[in-house]
C-alpha cells in the first residue's frame, strides 16, 4: 500500500474527534496497511494514527521494538482499531515529537502504565498492559484519535517546548 502524506499542524482534521470503526472490511485493512507503510517510512517513527493521514477513524499503529527506548519492553507491532484505555497509573514527563508537528518537541506528562483494549484487523478483541515508552507511544497515538496533539499536553509552554534541530 502507498506511503501517505502526513498532515501538519494546524490542519483542522488533526483537532477533530474521530469516529469509531463500525465494521472491519477491506477499506479498514487498506487503511491499516497504509498506516504501517507510512510509519515505516517516517524518520524514527514509532506510530501513526489515521487522522494524521487524513482519515477521521479510530485506527492507529504503534511499534516501539526498533527504538532504543522500547527495545526491551514491547508487544511488537500493534494495529489498534477503536482502542480504549481501561486503566492507567503512574506519571512521568518525557520528551515527545510528532510527524504532524515536525519542527518541535516537548515535555509531556503521561501515565507510565496503561491497560488498553482494542480490536485487531482480524476482528479479535485484545487487551494488553503496556509500560514505559510503549505506554507513552500508545497514549500519544490515541490522543490523535481525540483531536489532541502533544502540543496540547506540554507541561509548561515557556520551558517545555523545543525547536527541533533536525528530524531523524
Amino acid at each position: 500500500m502507498p506511503v501517505r502524506t502526513i498532515l501538519s499542524y494546524p490542519h483542522p482534521l488533526l483537532k477533530q474527534v474521530c469516529q469509531a470503526v463500525e465494521t472491519i472490511e477491506g477499506d479498514i485493512h487498506a487503511l491499516v496497511a497504509d498506516l504501517l507503510d507510512t510509519m515505516l517510512a517516517g524518520p524514527g517513527s514509532v506510530g501513526v494514527a489515521a487522522p494524521q493521514i487524513g482519515v477521521a477513524l479510530r485506527v492507529c499503529v504503534v511499534d516501539v521494538s526498533a527504538s532504543r527506548h522500547g527495545k526491551g519492553n514491547n508487544h511488537g507491532l500493534l494495529c489498534m482499531i477503536n482502542p480504549v484505555i481501561m486503566q492507567s497509573s503512574g506519571a512521568a514527563v518525557m520528551r515527545e515529537g510528532c510527524m504532524s508537528v515536525p519542527d518541535y518537541t516537548g515535555d509531556v506528562e503521561r501515565s507510565q502504565e496503561i491497560t488498553v483494549r482494542f480490536l485487531e484487523p482480524a476482528g479479535n478483541e485484545r487487551e494488553i498492559s503496556a509500560t514505559g515508552f510503549e505506554a507513552v507511544a500508545i497514549q500519544h497515538e490515541m490522543d490523535h484519535l481525540d483531536g489532541v496533539l502533544f502540543l496540547d499536553r506540554i507541561t509548561c509552554l515557556k520551558t517545555g517546548l523545543f525547536r527541533r534541530k533536525n528530524y531523524r
